[in-house]
């Protein structure tokens, strides 16, 4: 209402000052504020990638296999699962990742049964990054060091994936509506945090119906809640 009333205001006031009908005071008014919004559209536009985290657009749950596997076995579970790398880890810890350009450089090119090499003789380290640093940084991370992939660590532990692709993928257009998203489980913006994937601070398992209060992530048992 008080922004209504002071609208008011600036067009009685514009009309007072100058000779022109109510009308024109209004086309006025509305080009002034126009060419504000314009300014604070560029402003947020220019810092807007900064505000989206890496565990906003990260890809997760991970994907893993056993060194002892072979590429067969690492090319069907890409197939399967539809994706473009899969870790491997012993005893839950992360050794290093398969991607789909390694199975064609490390077997196919060189003429070898994906079922005679293991994950563990093609495997390249993986790149870590934590899941509270911005997609910028990330991106300066995958550059730098020259790869497609990082592994995201969130609490000392593997979570997800993100990829070049899922850094270019979020465009300025795309940019707010994630943003947005994001703002809501962080509780910058004041509306009810919807459902997240993710691990729970909790009990450490994975939920799809992940809520966000008080600084930490809960799944459904953790909160009791047993309406879900």
């Amino acid at each position: 209402m008080s922004n209504r009333i002071n609208f008011l205001i600036d067009i009685f006031k514009l009309a007072c000052s100058f000779p022109l009908p109510i009308s024109k005071a209004i086309k006025e008014i509305d080009s002034i504020d126009n060419v504000a919004k314009k300014q604070l559209r560029e402003h947020v536009d220019a810092n807007m990638t900064t505000r989206v985290l890496v565990r906003d657009i990260m890809n997760s749950p991970v994907i893993s296999a056993s060194p002892e596997d072979t590429l067969r076995d690492i090319a069907l579970k890409m197939s399967d699962q539809k994706v473009g790398s899969i870790v491997i880890s012993k005893n839950e810890l992360p050794l290093g990742i398969v991607t789909d350009w390694d199975i064609v450089s490390d077997g196919v090119i060189k003429d070898i049964k994906p079922g005679l090499i293991k994950a563990s003789e093609i495997m390249k380290p993986i790149h870590t990054i934590e899941s509270e640093e911005s997609i910028t940084e990330a991106a300066r991370v995958l550059r730098k060091n020259n790869i497609k992939r990082l592994g995201v660590i969130y609490k000392g532990r593997l979570v997800g994936i993100i990829s070049a692709s899922d850094v270019i993928a979020v465009t300025p257009e795309l940019v707010d509506v994630v943003s947005e998203k994001a703002g809501i489980i962080r509780g910058e913006i004041g509306r009810p945090a919807s459902n997240v994937s993710g691990y729970c601070d909790e009990c450490g398992e994975w939920s799809d119906l992940l809520m966000y209060s008080e600084g930490t992530f809960t799944c459904e048992e953790c909160r009791g809640d047993t309406t879900q």
